[in-house]
């Protein structure tokens, strides 16, 4: 455990140059004193590690000093760093693992590979799907919700019971909402199980009196109408 941690402490001052005790006991997630013991034992160890007092002061290693190891390619080293999601590692408890992997493959690169790799890694976030889940069905919302609307309105017709206010479809874990938002158009949105069925339709319809007539739309063409269900939808979630 503390080999790792003094390879991990080696592997931050050689990427990242000069760092204060506070910063490497937070990325070590250790105590000061700790870290203190951790460069005494690299320095006795022969790592030209030293220390710089003042206020810009910190640890750093002799300039030029480095791990020499190699073997990736700039775009192998890129594949690395977009490939991994590190909140799934943290949720399966190995986002410290990843950590130091990461700052283990950067110490192995060659100067210009490294810097490319550091960018990659701060300006690109792969944001994958829930794991062992189907993506969200949101792009069918607006055809599902529509068709509600459509149906809700020809049975308000048939039975000569006036507008329709809201349609609301309960479902085993979700609950559908569907409220009218102005001629030609509606606002959808599907809710989890656990939601609070009062509190969605009240916000709803608060919402549709508030911006309902700017979401108003004229028909797509003299064959279509709102009044045979071709109304545009606004989706939510």
């Amino acid at each position: 455990m503390r080999a790792s941690r003094l390879l991990s402490l080696l592997l931050l001052l050689q990427n990242r140059g000069r760092l204060t005790a506070a910063q490497l006991a937070a990325e070590l997630e250790v105590s000061e004193r700790t870290v203190y013991r951790d460069v005494e034992s690299l320095s006795a160890a022969g790592i030209p590690v030293y220390a710089e007092r003042g206020a810009g002061g910190g640890y750093r290693l002799v300039d030029g000093y480095r791990t020499r190891l190699t073997g990736l390619s700039g775009g192998e080293a890129d594949s690395v760093f977009l490939a991994t999601v590190p909140q799934a590692a943290a949720e399966l408890g190995l986002g410290a693992e990843m950590a130091a992997a990461h700052r283990k493959i950067l110490a192995a690169l060659p100067e210009g590979v490294r810097e490319r790799a550091q960018r990659v890694r701060d300006r690109f976030h792969l944001d994958a799907p829930a794991w062992f889940r189907e993506p969200d069905r949101v792009p069918h919302l607006a055809a599902i919700a529509s068709a509600f609307q459509s149906l809700a309105q020809g049975t308000g017709r048939q039975f000569r019971g006036g507008r329709v206010l809201q349609t609301v479809v309960e479902m085993e874990h979700a609950y559908l909402f569907v409220t009218g938002a102005g001629s030609g158009a509606c606002l959808a949105v599907l809710a989890g199980e656990e939601s609070d069925v009062g509190l969605i339709a009240y916000e709803m319809n608060v919402l549709v009196e508030q911006v309902g007539r700017f979401l108003e739309t004229s028909p797509r063409n003299g064959d279509q109408s709102t009044a045979n269900g071709q109304a545009p939808t606004i989706p939510t979630r």
